[in-house]
């Protein structure tokens, strides 16, 4: 049973959203606030949390900050903004602390649904995202580019001083190890499949969010800012992930 803490302090919408969650077979943990869900995680039933529902929305320490608490403190525990408006700051600043995915208040019970197990799957061993699908129908181009990795041994391959692991999910830069949460992994990972190949924003929400009835393109953008910032020399001018102006990303270096 996937324990999910619920973090929202209308104990109407809380209770409601509790109980949807219990009759899709969640365990769920709850906080009214932002220090309340905090110290929850730092504690014993912490341990056993695989996502954060999250509103933005909180007295005292809002959402924002919250987020940036817990990805402080871990990359891996996946977090889905609940916003009550769809404002594109709140939203944009929202994944820019780290949050995976959101959605706009009031909520269906359909949709929180899809979107929690959209990202319980990301969180999971990322064989899935190991770039199978960069050939689909949502790349453009064909080229494998100057920048092509070279191959070491299996799934592992060198890209001008990165190492990406593909069976062992794990990234070095120079020999020293990155921590990436399971979203940026999987956009790396579907990325670099095909160096030089241009991948579309709708191909890379379809492969590494699963959604293929949302087209949000803030989502893939927040993920490969916060990706560059981890992997490039300058995120300002990347060598690694490459903008393709009015198509969506390539993976270099070039």
């Amino acid at each position: 049973m996937p324990q999910v803490l619920l973090i929202e302090d209308d104990a109407s919408v809380r209770d409601g959203m509790e109980l949807v969650l219990r009759r899709h077979g969640y365990g769920v943990e709850t906080a009214a606030t932002g220090e309340e869900a905090l110290a929850l995680l730092a504690g014993e039933r912490g341990a056993a949390v695989e996502l954060a529902v999250l509103d933005l929305m909180l007295p005292g320490m809002d959402g924002f900050e919250v987020c940036r608490r817990i990805r402080a403190r871990t990359a891996m525990l996946p977090i889905i903004m609940l916003t009550a408006r769809g404002d594109d700051e709140d939203i944009v600043t929202g994944l820019e602390a780290g949050a995976d995915d959101y959605v706009v208040k009031p909520v269906t019970a359909p949709v929180l649904e899809a979107r929690i197990r959209a990202a319980l799957r990301r969180a999971e061993p990322a064989a899935g995202a190991s770039g199978t699908g960069a050939g689909a129908s949502g790349a453009a181009g064909t080229g494998t580019g100057a920048g092509a990795g070279r191959p070491d041994h299996g799934d592992r391959s060198e890209h001008g001083g990165l190492v990406i692991d593909r069976a062992g999910l794990t990234v070095t830069k120079h020999g020293t190890s990155i921590a990436l949460p399971p979203t940026e992994l999987r956009v790396l990972l579907e990325l670099s499949a095909a160096p030089g190949r241009v991948l579309t924003r709708e191909h890379l929400l379809a492969s590494v969010w699963d959604h293929t009835f949302l087209g949000d393109s803030r989502l893939v953008d927040a993920a490969v800012g916060r990706l560059r910032a981890k992997i490039e020399d300058v995120p300002a001018r990347p060598r690694y992930v490459q903008t393709v102006r009015g198509f969506g990303y390539r993976f270099g270096p070039l």
